[in-house]
C-alpha cells in the first residue's frame, strides 16, 4: 500500500525559486540557513523538517514568536536564541556564520539607496565564503511604462504600493562590488498590472 507525501505539510508555501535551489542540490541537510526578515515563515517549514541550522530575524516580535511556535513544534532542538528581534541592517550573528541568507520579499521595503545597501552588507557579512545568498525583491523590470517616481529609487507600483526597486544594472554592479558570482542567471516574474519580482542568487566567492 503506498503511502501518499502531502507536499504542502512537507513544504509549505515555500517560494518556488528556492525550492528550484532544493532541487538542484545546492542547499542540503546539516548546511545553516539565515531567514532575515522571515515573517511567518512561510519559506522555513522544509528547513525545520529536514535538520538545518535555522536562524532568523525579523523587527516584528509577533513574527519571531510565531517562528519560535514553529520551530519548537517541527525542530525542538533548535534554542530559542535562534529566533531573533532584530533589524536586517543591525544583526547579532557573527561573521561568516551562515552556508546560506534568505532575504525573501525583504530589502524593498529600504528607505533609500543607502539603506538598501546597509542591509545587503550586512546579509553579506553573516554569509560564510563559498555560501548562498538568495533574494526575491521588487524590480522596474517590465513595469517601466507603470510605475509613478517618488523620490530616488522608490516608485508607486501598480497596486498601489510604494517600494524600493531595483534593476539589472544595480544588482550586478553591487555583485561585483560584494565579491560575488552570480549563481543564477537573473530572472523576474511581472505579475500583470501589479508588480514585478527578480531574483538574486548569488555565491560568496571564497
Amino acid at each position: 500500500m503506498s503511502t501518499q507525501i502531502n507536499l504542502q505539510d512537507l513544504f509549505g508555501n515555500i517560494d518556488v525559486y528556492l525550492f528550484d535551489q532544493l532541487l538542484k542540490g545546492r542547499i542540503t541537510p546539516g548546511m545553516s540557513v539565515l531567514d532575515a526578515g522571515c515573517g511567518g515563515g512561510r519559506n522555513l517549514i522544509y528547513f525545520f523538517r529536514s535538520g538545518f541550522d535555522v536562524c532568523t530575524v525579523d523587527q516584528s516580535g509577533a513574527a519571531i514568536s510565531q517562528i519560535r511556535s514553529l520551530a519548537h513544534s517541527l525542530s525542538p532542538h533548535l534554542p530559542a536564541e535562534n529566533f531573533r528581534v532584530e533589524l536586517v541592517e543591525r544583526m547579532s550573528f557573527r561573521n561568516d556564520q551562515f552556508d546560506v541568507v534568505l532575504s525573501s520579499a525583504v530589502l524593498h521595503f529600504a528607505r533609500d539607496e543607502d539603506h538598501w545597501l546597509t542591509m545587503v552588507r550586512e546579509l553579506w557579512r553573516v554569509l560564510r565564503p563559498g555560501g548562498i545568498f538568495f533574494a526575491r525583491l521588487a524590480s522596474t523590470v517590465g513595469i517601466q511604462d507603470q510605475l509613478e517616481h517618488v523620490a530616488g529609487r522608490r516608485y508607486q507600483l501598480p497596486d498601489g504600493s510604494e517600494r524600493f526597486l531595483v534593476d539589472f544594472e544595480l544588482l550586478d554592479q553591487t555583485t561585483e562590488a560584494l565579491g560575488g558570482e552570480w549563481l543564477e542567471p537573473f530572472k523576474t516574474v511581472v505579475v500583470h498590472n501589479t508588480r514585478s519580482m527578480s531574483n538574486w542568487c548569488l555565491r560568496k566567492i571564497a
